[in-house]
């Protein structure tokens, strides 16, 4: 029962759409601009590096928001799974970004909200790997999409790996739940990503400029 609320808790704090209500303080609907996306991608795109950081760090902060109200209704009651029902607000705050009921379903991929619940959940070297790998990768190829990707598999891997290595402080088989989560995240992030899977096999995804802010 505990997870279920966990994931409820998490899909509320989902639902506010950083870079939607953005663009609607400035008179525009993102979803109608770009990629239709109503994430940090799109945001940077279309509304400038300033609406991109803003929304970046709203659907980051949602996910910890919701990991912290976890921490304050089960740090005492829940001690030995906390970090397990932290990641079940996790996913459910990454749900309800990239499926907002109020919005029919049309969020964000799920990064940015991805990117909260990594530095929620883990510790400041997990992170690093993955800031790393995702800075280089988008200054090196100028794909955003393909970073992110890199960076959910990354994930992944770090969390697996530092699970085996007793690092979360849950034990089997909590811990196994632990994984099956991060591999959601990753395969939801694939899926999300489909159309720009597409695009970098055929070339034709769009790159990352680094020129002026708008």
């Amino acid at each position: 029962m505990e997870r279920f609320i966990c994931v409820v808790i998490g899909y509320a704090f989902g639902l506010c759409q950083t870079g939607y209500l953005y663009g609607k303080l400035h008179h525009v609907d993102i979803r109608k601009l770009g990629s239709g996306n109503a994430g940090t991608t799109n945001a940077l795109r279309t509304l400038g590096w300033k609406a991109g950081t803003v929304t970046f760090l709203g659907d980051a902060f949602k996910c910890i928001f919701a990991v912290l109200v976890i921490h304050l209704l089960y740090g005492k009651t829940h001690a030995d799974i906390l970090p397990v029902l932290a990641m079940y607000a996790g996913m459910g705050a990454v749900i309800g970004h990239n499926y907002p009921f109020y919005m029919n379903f049309k969020g964000g991929k799920g990064i940015a909200a991805t990117a909260g619940l990594l530095a929620s959940t883990t510790n400041i070297w997990m992170v690093l790997i993955c800031l790393a790998a995702f800075v280089g990768i988008v200054a090196v190829t100028r794909y955003v999409s393909l970073g992110s990707l890199a960076v959910v598999v990354i994930y992944l891997i770090e969390v697996v790996v530092y699970g085996q290595m007793g690092g979360f402080g849950v034990k089997p088989p909590y811990v196994y739940e632990m994984y099956g989560i991060a591999a959601f995240l990753m395969i939801s992030a694939f899926y999300k990503h489909k159309a720009n899977i597409q695009r970098l096999i055929s070339g034709t995804e769009n790159k990352m400029s680094f020129g002026k802010k708008k």
